[in-house]
């Protein structure tokens, strides 16, 4: 009797626990919120500065997409895809940041490689950043989840997707934009 008790005790507190991490996992900032500014060092083509959201979208909508770790296998996918896509965002006026964990030397050699110079990538060593947009990865709170933002000029949220696949996160901000452009802009 004690056993059949405790085991379903475990399994509540279990089931308790995980439903705890989905919530996490979930927790990110929605359209509509306005997106923390920040300013870290960044690399573009193994070239180091200083990125600064607030001047980005003086420009025009940034896409900021978190992603758990350069030269992992979705990761690379994912900033390939980025990569082959950067034409079509500053067709649409967008530029695009990547942030994660990993130092400015690891992002020193994954922009040149993987990015393929086409957009920057920012450092997050501290995980602030990540933690400001309640992007951190469940289970591990330093490191980012694999969340994407389309942010107006105004510094509103207009568009948040989160998949650990890196399949959709080009597409979906793609078409974000094309969206708030249309209802924005004349094109």
């Amino acid at each position: 009797m004690k056993r059949k008790f405790a085991g379903k005790l475990l399994g509540l507190s279990l089931g308790t626990v995980f439903a705890a991490y989905a919530l996490v996992a979930y927790a990110t900032l929605k359209p509509g919120d306005q997106a923390p500014v920040f300013t870290t060092q960044a690399s573009m083509g193994g070239n180091v500065f200083d990125y600064s959201l607030a001047s980005a979208l003086k420009k025009g909508p940034v896409v900021l997409y978190f992603y758990p770790a350069a030269f992992t296998k979705g990761c690379t996918i994912e900033a390939h895809e980025f990569a082959d896509a950067v034409d079509e965002y500053k067709a649409q006026g967008a530029t695009v940041i990547g942030v994660s964990h990993d130092n400015i030397d690891t992002l020193k050699k994954f922009s040149v490689s993987e990015c393929r110079s086409k957009f920057p990538v920012a450092a997050d060593a501290d995980s602030k950043i990540i933690k400001q947009y309640d992007a951190s990865m469940p289970l591990v709170n330093s490191m980012a989840n694999r969340v994407s933002y389309v942010i107006a000029p105004d510094g509103k949220v207009i568009y948040e997707y989160t998949s650990l696949s890196p399949d959709q996160h080009v597409a979906n901000t793609l078409q974000a934009l094309k969206d708030w452009n249309a209802k924005h802009k004349t094109q």
